[in-house]
């Protein structure tokens, strides 16, 4: 047997959660083809991974790179960590379906992930987006969710309130469409208008198309403060009704005053689970998230997209009624909101700082700053959130449903994408629960964190053929030093890339080697269920 690739001497971790092992592996064709005492068998290209781990490389279950990809090819934040394939389309936030007459709409609602406006949104189905996403080609697999925001813009636009029955009727008919198409989910972000409008009646309909397809349903829950728990039963009644296999996205809960509310919530996921229905969870090992800033705005202050919401904060009455809200219920205090993007304009000035400290910048009280951000940029400045509890995030790295999925997205920090001051997970993800998580804190096994990483999230999405290291399996590898890897990325300097990750294989093609992406590699496959 002569091999393509042959890695030697590495310690083998296979995904499957099995104890380490000494193995070699050999690759031809884009598949493992054999595991074992191999080193002497002739191969086009060697590895010497002695001292080295050897694990199937990362899948990442929830991404949103969706349109940075077609700026950045390489996926340099991403293929760094080890990441070999991304799960996009998730919070409900895409860019698919874009009838003509509503492009401009849908690519609005999904501003949060769109940062290069010179990329062109060009098609109108998830079978033109994925033509276009492989006609780009990416170092990277991607797997696309449809997103609801899109689905519904695409319907209705983006005015509020729930919709009527022809409207769900062809909401369904779209969703339908684009599983046909080769769309390997559905999501929802029920914290984004329009879909915050969406009720039970609309979100039984996307859990019947995905359960008809068995495919996936990825819920960005409605609350993930004080209404944790609601917001976990409403996911929960859906995949009841429905039969739909639900994702639970980055479960997590802000605010000191709700700590342990995630506890609370898995005992929910447990029961359901118990009572047959099939629930994940997906999780990042940081204790701060990230999303539009407007998202702290009360629910009726969000009506009706951007426009709405600038045209509404114009209002010195609305400005009041949102300060007084904001005093009674926020969770967060305004020194744990930092500002991580934001137009360039207001960039020297603001970004990087706590809205309290862009208060001074600005002259006002940290109520009115966050609405002045807010209205001059017209919705497009981005905050990291703190806030949250370790013992939640144990609990939910701890827990046997759960994956990890970044919620980060592919930049480059030398392109259009490395603007701003993004949320460090976007750079560091799985080099921080390798090093941090299990290595220095002892809270995983190495095998059980690669399995969370790979055999896991490729059991949730029904990607059969990949996540573990088998004969026959795809060669997407990952390399790293287990005493060394670890994230460099911090909330003060986020584009910073990690350690300890030698070398990544995707479809058996080398994308970084000795610690060095190669430039211009592009083996990555846009991924399908069939």
């Amino acid at each position: 047997m002569d091999a393509d690739l042959l890695l030697t001497g590495g310690l083998v971790v296979d995904g499957a959660g099995t104890p380490p092992r000494l193995a070699d592996v050999a690759v031809t064709a884009g598949r493992i083809v054999a595991l074992g005492d191999l080193a002497a068998t002739p191969a086009g290209e060697r590895i010497d991974a002695t001292g080295l781990v050897v694990a199937p490389g990362f899948i990442d279950l929830h991404a949103h790179s969706d349109l940075t990809l077609f700026s950045d090819g390489g996926a340099r934040s991403a293929v760094a960590q080890g990441i070999t394939t991304q799960v996009v389309g998730n919070c409900g936030i895409g860019p698919f379906p874009a009838p003509a007459t509503r492009a401009g709409e849908v690519r609005a609602a999904a501003a949060l992930i769109d940062l290069d406006p010179a990329v062109p949104l060009d098609w109108v189905s998830a079978a033109g987006y994925r033509a276009a996403l492989a006609a780009a080609g990416t170092a990277i697999h991607v797997a696309p969710l449809c997103g609801h925001l899109a689905l519904r813009v695409a319907v209705a636009g983006p005015r509020a309130g729930p919709l009527d029955a022809t409207e769900r009727l062809r909401l369904g008919e779209l969703a339908d469409e684009a599983l046909a198409e080769g769309a390997v989910g559905l999501s929802t972000g029920l914290m984004y208008p329009p879909a915050r409008d969406a009720d039970a009646l609309e979100l039984d309909v996307l859990g019947r198309v995905a359960a008809r397809h068995g495919r996936v349903f990825a819920m960005h829950l409605r609350d993930y403060a004080g209404g944790l728990l609601d917001a976990v039963d409403e996911a929960i009644g859906v995949a009841r009704r429905t039969g739909c296999r639900l994702q639970l996205s980055h479960l997590a809960v802000a605010g000191r005053r709700n700590h342990g509310s995630v506890a609370r919530a898995l005992e929910r996921v447990d029961d359901a689970r118990a009572a047959g229905l099939d629930i994940g969870v997906d999780i990042y090992p940081y204790l701060a998230g990230s999303a539009n800033l407007s998202q702290l705005l009360p629910g009726w202050a969000q009506a009706g997209g951007p426009d709405a919401i600038v045209a509404r904060l114009a209002d010195p009455a609305v400005r009041q009624r949102v300060a007084d809200e904001w005093r009674a219920t926020l969770h967060l205090g305004w020194d744990e909101v930092r500002v991580s993007l934001v137009d360039e304009e207001l960039r020297e000035a603001v970004l990087g700082r706590t809205i309290g400290e862009a208060a001074d910048v600005l002259g006002c009280s940290p109520d009115e700053a966050a609405m002045t951000l807010i209205a001059r940029t017209r919705d497009h400045v981005q905050m990291v959130a703190f806030g949250r509890s370790e013992a939640d995030l144990h609990a939910v790295l701890r827990h046997p449903a759960a994956c990890i999925g970044s919620d980060g997205l592919a930049l480059d920090p030398d392109g259009p994408t490395g603007v701003g001051h993004p949320h460090p997970r976007s750079y560091g993800c799985y080099p921080r629960l390798l090093g941090r998580v299990v290595r220095e804190d002892g809270l995983l096994t190495l095998e059980d964190a690669i399995r969370m990483s790979t055999s896991a999230p490729a059991a949730r999405l029904g990607l059969s053929d990949r996540g573990r290291l088998a004969p026959g399996l795809a060669a997407d590898l990952v390399v790293f030093d287990a005493a060394t890897v670890l994230d460099r990325a911090t909330f003060e300097e986020p584009a910073r890339f990690p350690e300890g990750i030698a070398h990544v294989v995707v479809a058996g093609v080398p994308v970084i080697r000795d610690g060095r992406q190669l430039p211009g590699v592009r083996p990555g496959r846009v991924l399908t269920l069939d």
